[in-house]
Order: C-alpha cells, then sequence, then structure tokens
C-alpha cells in the first residue's frame, strides 16, 4: 500500500500481481489466495497513502501464512510480488526458511525480459527511464483497472532521478528517497493499454511454467528435509 505517482492508485502493485496470477492460473490450475498486501515500504513514509508495518510483524505475519497454507494441505507455496521494496525483502524470507523445520516449501516468483518482449516494449516505450508508478505501470493499469488511472495527473509530478548523493560503490537505506524523493521513478505520460497487455502477458506466460516446474519438483522438499537432519546436531 504505497503512493504509485498521481495518477495510479496505492494498491496497484497487489493489483498488477492478482491479474498475473489470475491469468497464470486460467492457463495452470492452482490456487490464488486472497491479496497479501504487508510488504517492506519504509522508503515511502515519507508519502500520504503509506502502511508501513514493523519488520517483525511483516516477518511473522508472512511466516505464520504460510504455516496455514500448509497446515490446510498444501506443501507448495509461490510467492508472486510486483513491489520492488519486496525483493531483498523476500530474498531474506526465503533464507530463514532453513531456521527451523518445515514440511513445505516456499518458492520465491522472479520473472525476466525476454528478449523479444523487451523490444516489443521498447518500441511503444518513448521514455527510457522508469521502475515506479511508470509509462509500463501505469500501462498495465490502463489494461486491469482503467477506471482507477488518472491520465490528466501523469505529468503533476516529477518522475525524475536526483543526483543528491555522491557514493561510489556504495548504497544506502536513504537511497530511494534520495533519488525519487516523490517515490516516482520515470514517466508515465503518454502511456497506452497495448504495452500494459504486452508485460502482463509475458509475465503471467513466465508464471505458467513457474507453477509447472513447481508442481513436477521433487527435489526441494526431499532436499529440505534432509537439509534439517543433518542441521541437527
Amino acid at each position: 500500500m504505497e503512493k504509485h505517482g498521481a495518477q495510479l492508485p496505492l494498491g496497484t502493485d497487489v493489483i498488477r500481481a492478482k491479474e498475473m496470477c489470475r491469468r497464470a492460473a486460467e492457463q495452470e490450475y492452482c490456487i490464488v489466495f486472497p491479496d497479501f498486501y504487508v510488504g517492506q515500504i519504509f522508503e515511502a513514509k515519507h508519502q500520504a497513502g503509506t502502511l508501513a508495518y514493523s519488520t517483525e510483524l511483516m516477518l511473522q505475519f508472512l511466516d505464520e501464512t504460510c504455516r496455514e497454507i500448509s497446515r490446510n494441505g498444501i506443501k507448495k507455496i509461490i510467492l508472486v510480488n510486483t513491489h520492488g521494496g519486496n525483493n531483498s525483502f523476500l530474498t531474506y524470507f526465503l533464507q530463514i526458511q532453513m531456521e527451523s523445520p518445515r514440511n513445505y516449501a516456499v518458492y520465491f516468483f522472479q520473472p525476466k525480459e525476454d528478449a523479444q518482449t523487451q523490444k516489443k516494449i521498447t518500441e511503444l516505450r518513448t521514455s527510457t527511464t522508469g521502475g515506479h508508478a511508470d509509462k509500463i505501470e501505469t500501462a498495465e493499469m490502463l489494461v486491469i483497472m482503467p477506471e482507477y488511472v488518472r491520465m490528466d495527473q501523469t505529468t503533476t509530478q516529477s518522475g525524475k532521478e536526483l543526483q543528491r548523493q555522491n557514493l561510489k560503490y556504495l548504497n544506502t537505506g536513504i537511497s530511494w528517497y534520495v533519488r525519487y524523493p516523490n517515490h516516482y521513478a520515470g514517466q508515465a505520460e503518454g502511456a497506452v493499454a497495448a504495452l500494459g497487455e504486452i508485460r502482463l502477458a509475458a509475465r503471467s506466460a513466465q508464471l505458467v511454467e513457474a507453477i509447472q516446474c513447481v508442481k513436477a519438483d521433487q527435489a526441494t522438499l526431499r532436499l529440505q528435509n534432509k537439509f534439517f537432519l543433518r542441521s541437527n546436531f
């Protein structure tokens, strides 16, 4: 739950992720759980509309959700994320799965732009910068929920990257704010639904492949159990 420029709703990332899951489930049967909106978003606490929960609560909420899903008989769980601020958090969450034994496996879906899709996106994208509430995310929302997109607001704030630090080979917790104080990265003006459809179709197709891989996977749970046995000295 965070600001997405002046033109998109606060729940844009959750909405986009749900659409990808819906499309994938239509092609490869799976259970799509209700929206999970408790994520890492401390970097946007200076913007109205942000819901930034404590680290302890985020980890516990996600961990207990996975445990409850497992208790209901589902032993393979795929996390589908479209929020950049969650990437490091979810990678860490995967690591702490090794903290104690569990009878289920968690997978983190991480799509990559293939060359053909990137070529199509480049042809329709007039800007070269982006990353948050930009032309692509706005275009995706024009496909999913056009009634919630305010194209007349796309130029009311700047998404230009500011050079307010001079740190070579370094990153800091404040780096996102330093670069994008409006919590808006890129340009959304001129976004069209056709661009959003290209991205959504490509990501959904990759999610279908990921679901198929998880269904066929016999190694993860077996090796995870072996790991826990060997780590219990």
